[in-house]
């Protein structure tokens, strides 16, 4: 896995006079069988600071703004949030930290796996730990 495994994904959405509908569809507009779907909102300070070793995901800002950094072990690369139909796919092994939210910010994780702690890896430090034990 290396930071180019990341990448925006397009969310289709239909625009009338009434508004904007966007609809997400398993393995059609996401690459993964969907399995949980949580969200954070009233965020009042970074979150993050770990990666998934078996979770795939899709983030998406559904409302305002955050910075999201992603760490591969070597590489790292940042993304803008503040569009709703647009996410960005985080596959597993993938360390994540999120920052500078607005005010208003709503974030929207898609997920792949039901939450289990024990298979998150919670410092930078036991992520490459992780990545380097299990590559040789």
């Amino acid at each position: 896995m290396n930071v180019k495994s990341v990448y925006k994904v397009c969310l289709p959405s239909v625009q009338d006079e009434r508004g904007i509908l966007t609809a997400v569809e398993e393995l059609k507009d996401i690459p993964f069988k969907l399995k949980r779907i949580f969200y954070m909102y009233n965020i009042k300070s970074a979150r993050g600071g770990h990666a998934h070793i078996d979770t795939d995901q899709i983030i998406i800002a559904i409302n305002g703004s955050f910075k999201l950094k992603v760490f591969d072990g070597n590489k790292q690369d940042t993304y803008l949030l503040n569009n709703p139909n647009e996410g960005v796919y985080t596959p597993r092994l993938t360390f994540v930290d999120f920052s500078e939210f607005s005010k208003k910010a709503i974030c929207l994780v898609l997920s792949n796996t039901h939450y289990d702690i024990s298979k998150s890896l919670r410092t930078k430090e036991d992520f490459i730990n992780y990545i380097y034990k299990t590559k040789f």
